[in-house]
């Protein structure tokens, strides 16, 4: 009498090896090519009751949207509204939330409300990512520094933002004060530039007195990869009750003042470069120079 499954006359054997390959990690198809087996109705009868290997299983992509939606719809959106924010048919929507409790009819003007926040809320995403191209656009058009332009940079920086001498006070000495780690790091490269030695650099933290001292200071000892013994005490700035703080929040971290010891010959040559500058900036021929 032939086997109910012809050609596959030996099921047993058959089940044995497909199980084997499936227990191995085998998907449907590689199975079929290995076995030769091309009738899906025995092929899946070879593997009935094991399950699939985990790299076989679809991702279901629609779970999320469908949690999305349900959580959109208990805080009382229309399906329209949740069409247009998820990006999915009306069908699939309805399917999703057709158990749940329609929504409270809305006041007109409070829809309209809720429609011109949400389209301001999208002009906001796109200016914010026309500000995030333009950046970094402009920052991969400075490329590389050289030791000059780091120079000038420096200088530049100096003159900006570190204290100077003055016929009324003298203060021949380079001392920089700031709050953006970026323009601290910027500060510290043009000093190692001009061979100016870590250890004559001297810290020292100036923040609010109610703010998170300790974290400030650890902060700024990472920032310039220094150990905290290289600190002096941090200045605490008294609370003023009739101001009103802006500078308040987790990322507040105060300033940051850097000091170099016995820095007066260094101080001079900043003043002669910034003036340097200054005049190459200004000259009558700028315009026809190459």
């Amino acid at each position: 009498m032939a086997h109910p499954h012809g050609k596959y006359a030996d099921f047993e054997s058959l089940r044995e090896q497909a199980v084997a390959l499936r227990r191995r990690g085998y998907s449907l198809r590689q199975i079929r090519d290995e076995l030769k087996i091309f009738n899906n109705d025995i092929l899946n009868q070879l593997v009935k009751g094991e399950p699939p290997p985990e790299w076989t299983k679809r991702p279901r992509a629609k779970d999320d949207l469908r949690a999305k939606a349900r959580e959109l719809r208990l805080q009382g959106w229309t399906y329209d509204q949740i069409e247009a924010e998820l990006g999915c048919s009306r069908s699939s929507v309805s399917l999703w939330v057709r158990d749940l409790p329609k929504p409270e009819r809305r006041d007109p003007k409070e829809q309209a409300r809720l429609a011109a926040r949400k389209r301001w809320e999208h002009e906001l995403a796109v200016r914010e990512e026309q500000r995030r191209r333009t950046k970094a656009a402009a920052a991969e058009e400075i490329g590389a520094l050289s030791a000059r332009e780091l120079f000038v940079a420096g200088v530049a920086l100096y003159w900006a933002e570190g204290t100077k001498d003055k016929p009324h006070a003298r203060r021949e000495r380079v001392a920089f004060v700031n709050s953006d780690p970026g323009v601290v790091r910027l500060f510290l490269a043009w000093l190692d530039l001009l061979e100016v030695e870590r250890d004559r650099v001297q810290y020292r933290v100036m923040i609010h007195e109610t703010a998170d001292v300790a974290a400030a200071e650890r902060y700024w000892a990472d920032v310039v990869e220094a150990d905290r013994s290289a600190f002096g005490k941090t200045t605490l700035k008294r609370h003023n009750p009739k101001t009103v703080r802006k500078n308040t929040g987790d990322d507040y971290r105060g300033c940051l003042v850097l000091t170099v010891r016995q820095s007066a010959e260094l101080y001079r040559r900043v003043e002669g470069w910034w003036y340097g500058i200054v005049g190459a900036a200004t000259a009558s021929d700028l315009g026809n120079r190459t």
